[in-house]
């Protein structure tokens, strides 16, 4: 019985695994030091806050990992990974325009 279960787990497992993606950071000057995140998380971190964070919050939420979290992140790479997020993962500049609402 127990074997049963675990394999019945292992294929559950299996499944929502294959059912992720990948994230392929784009090519872009600070790209090397962003690559330090995946220390402490995937990356999807990344794009699931791209739509919300500009340069500050990007800058913020680096220095959050370093200070709250101990990310072994140098202070000197904070300036390069929010700036290289901001302009590859930053929310859109600008008001939002609708097609609908010119």
């Amino acid at each position: 019985m127990r074997l049963a279960l675990a394999l019945i787990s292992l294929a559950a497992a299996s499944c929502a695994w294959a059912q992720e993606s990948r994230v392929v950071l784009k090519d872009a000057p600070g790209k090397d030091k962003v690559m330090q995140c995946v220390a402490c998380h995937s990356l999807d971190y990344i794009q699931m806050n791209s739509h919300f964070l500009d340069k500050a919050g990007w800058t913020a939420s680096v220095n959050k990992m370093i200070n709250v979290f101990g990310a072994p992140i140098p202070k000197e790479d904070v300036d390069t990974i929010a700036t290289y997020l901001a302009e590859n993962y930053g929310k859109p500049r600008g008001p939002y325009r609708s097609s609908r609402f010119p």
